[in-house]
């Protein structure tokens, strides 16, 4: 007899009141995961981020990119759909080049800066937030498409947010190791 692997079982979504416990958990997540991740950033030099270790395929600038784009797609794309602003917010390069699948470039050239690297992630995670912020709990529950975590919804993609962020932390952390500097914690 053939079971179906748990993985592949749709897990029933939560009432509405447990949803929004849920929400406040993982967005005091989100704030953990992002202060983490600065305490990172702030004890690695800017002159270094795009510097990939030996035997490594990445580097921190990439990394930090890549969170941007990605929290953008999960916090505000997901939660209320594209606005006119986004794509000042992230151009179609930029999300281009920190997507997921995208390849970190060895080299600066027509790369956006460290400084500006970071400024990009701070302004996209204040964006962020005031949009969790102002997200009607109801809405939790609406449907969306991949990436999320546990739930095919709105919620699923708020919990997924800081395991994803947490995810790229350690991968800075290794690429700190890689390039010779200490570990932060």
């Amino acid at each position: 007899m053939s079971q179906t692997p748990p993985s592949s079982v749709p897990k029933p979504l939560p009432e509405l009141s447990d949803a929004i416990r849920m929400f406040e958990a993982a967005r005091g997540q989100i704030e953990f995961s992002r202060q983490y991740l600065l305490e990172l950033l702030q004890a690695t030099p800017m002159d270094r981020w795009f510097e990939i270790p030996p035997g490594g395929v990445s580097h921190v600038a990439w990394q930090v990119g890549h969170l941007a784009v990605s929290q953008y797609g999960l916090l505000m794309f997901r939660m209320r759909g594209r606005h006119p602003d986004d794509l000042e917010l992230i151009p179609g390069r930029f999300r281009k080049t920190f997507a997921r699948g995208s390849k970190p470039s060895a080299t600066t050239d027509g790369q956006p800066s460290a400084q500006e690297l970071l400024d990009k992630l701070n302004r996209v995670y204040e964006l962020a937030m005031a949009e969790l912020d102002s997200l009607d709990p109801t809405e939790l529950l609406v449907e969306i498409d991949m990436p999320y975590a546990v739930y095919p919804c709105k919620l699923g993609a708020v919990l997924f947010c800081p395991i994803h962020e947490g995810l790229h932390a350690g991968q800075i952390g290794m690429l700190r190791r890689g390039l010779g500097l200490e570990s932060v914690r």
